[in-house]
């Protein structure tokens, strides 16, 4: 006996033909293009074909049913990878404009505390110029003081020679502290 095509077994394609003639010798209906058969017997003939259909037809079926599935499960599931790729992208784009404010806030930041420092520097420039500006005029006014103190000790040499006689010499490695405040 020779194989038949594979989706059919051996006795289906003789039942589906009795089938086909037993609709086809049937009676006609009275006025009408209906032909009445006999119910049981088509049924016998087609359950008798369902039963002859091999095993790989009826697994076959179950396999595009599961095929059926799994593809509207991976659908589903590329929706979802869709929809988290998106909201990850949106995350990313927020935290990229996020971090984008945060270093436009840094750089104002820096620049402001630049500006501040140089203030600042400038503020402590001018404060020690006005120190040494007092300290000079304080250290004047000992070097008058000395100098009269040295005319009033030696009258017979004039005030102008006093200083210039003096030998100069290297100040000292510690000096004596100078109190403007006790002038």
């Amino acid at each position: 006996m020779t194989e038949t095509a594979p989706l059919s077994g051996p006795g289906v394609e003789a039942l589906v033909q009795r089938v086909i003639d037993v609709i086809n010798a049937a009676r006609p209906m009275p006025l009408s293009t209906s032909v009445m058969v006999s119910r049981d017997e088509i049924i016998e003939l087609l359950e008798a074909a369902l039963s002859e259909l091999p095993e790989e037809v009826r697994e076959a079926r179950w396999l595009l049913k599961e095929r059926e599935e799994l593809l509207s499960k991976a659908r589903v599931d590329a929706g979802l990878v869709i929809e988290e790729a998106r909201t990850r992208v949106a995350q990313m784009v927020q935290r990229t404009e996020v971090v984008r404010s945060a270093e436009r806030k840094a750089r104002q930041m820096v620049e402001q505390a630049e500006s501040q420092a140089r203030r600042r520097q400038h503020e402590v420039d001018d404060y020690c110029d006005q120190r040494l500006e007092q300290f000079a005029s304080a250290l004047e006014k000992v070097q008058h003081a000395v100098a009269n103190a040295r005319t009033k000790l030696q009258p017979s040499m004039p005030v102008a020679e006093a200083v210039k006689s003096e030998p100069e010499t290297e100040p000292s490695p510690n000096p004596a502290v100078f109190d403007q405040d006790e002038i």
